[in-house]
């Protein structure tokens, strides 16, 4: 679904008593609706219309309109990130399928792709596997309504409320700039809208601000697309030609030194001293980070650099960023495998 300037529609009536009668709005679904004079909602309309500068009809019409889903917020607490061992994971998205499904989005985009790499210093493969990762090429961005999303984890999910009410801001000022129908924009269970699955926040940042207001279209151009994903990871500090992610291997008796969190904790120099076989020229003062990649039988050892690292800051799971370094290679190795010749006849 692409971003549209489509004018607020319809007229809400009278579902949510705190909602000015004559706003319009796209119709309501059926549902349970928020309490719009819960003190914490009532604060938080005061503070955008304070500090934002949005129309305070339209924010109430808006939020009135929001329908309750408690299913999310058990979703937010049981990612399958965290929740499958990592060779569970790889096996949902480093597949054939996906892989011939990415070769050829490559191939379809490729004159985009080598711009981008060009300006960006971000190699195909790493775009088009996050893509692949997040919403099998544009293919599965999200049936969650957004608004919906947002006032459910804002509001009904403390463990992050702070934050979710920060991207429900952010989303407001989005699609007011845009002259966009937020009620009729979805997007994933956490929020993240648009090929790239960005939260409204870097939608704003990487996209919408550098572009005409109504021009900006993170589902279907992927010229777009591709830049605002770049922006993102250089702006993280992508390092172009850098290393991402190599096998490591453990000397017999050593105890290998996993990094507890995504960070750059160690040096390659460290990890030798602890025993850790690792094929590389780089210099020991490297930064890096050792994982546990969890194995149907056993264990695997990879050592993560700053690239590595990067990738993590789409979203900051090891399993996430392993699957996307994983999918990274073997779609390169689609790409450039060469093409068999033709039988005889």
């Amino acid at each position: 679904m692409a971003l549209r300037a489509l004018m607020l529609s319809a007229t809400l009536l009278t579902a949510n008593p705190a909602l000015p009668a004559e706003t319009p709005v796209s119709a309501k679904p059926e549902g349970a609706f928020f309490d719009l004079n819960r003190p914490e909602i009532a604060a938080f309309i005061k503070r955008v219309v304070r500090l934002d500068g949005l129309p305070r009809d339209w924010v109430v019409s808006v939020m009135s309109a929001a329908t309750v889903r408690p299913e999310l917020t058990a979703a937010m607490d049981h990612p399958a990130e965290t929740e499958l061992a990592w060779w569970q994971y790889r096996a949902r998205f480093v597949t054939p399928e996906r892989v011939e499904a990415g070769r050829r989005f490559w191939q379809e985009h490729k004159d985009l792709l080598d711009q981008a790499a060009a300006s960006y210093g971000v190699a195909p493969e790493y775009l088009v596997a996050i893509l692949g990762v997040e919403t099998n090429y544009g293919q599965t961005s999200g049936s969650y309504r957004e608004i919906d999303t947002l006032m459910t984890l804002a509001f009904n999910y403390p463990a992050r409320a702070a934050s979710f009410r920060y991207e429900l801001r952010q989303f407001l000022q989005l699609a007011h700039e845009m002259n966009d129908d937020p009620l009729t924009l979805h997007g994933s269970y956490g929020g993240a809208l648009g090929a790239p699955q960005f939260l409204p926040s870097n939608y704003r940042h990487f996209a919408a601000r550098r572009q005409r207001p109504g021009n900006v279209d993170l589902w279907t151009d992927w010229s777009a697309v591709f830049a605002a994903m770049c922006d993102f990871l250089n702006q993280r500090g992508w390092q172009k030609n850098g290393p991402v992610l190599i096998s490591a291997h453990v000397a017999a008796g050593a105890k290998p030194p996993v990094s507890d969190r995504l960070k750059l904790d160690r040096t390659l120099r460290g990890l030798r001293a602890k025993g850790m076989i690792v094929d590389t020229e780089l210099p020991n003062s490297t930064r890096a980070m050792l994982i546990r990649a969890v194995l149907e039988n056993g264990d695997d050892y990879r050592v993560g650099f700053k690239n590595f690292y990067v990738i993590s800051r789409y979203n900051p799971r090891t399993n996430y960023a392993m699957a996307v370094c994983d999918l990274a290679q073997e779609l390169r190795a689609a790409v450039t495998a060469p093409t068999a010749p033709s039988p005889s006849s």
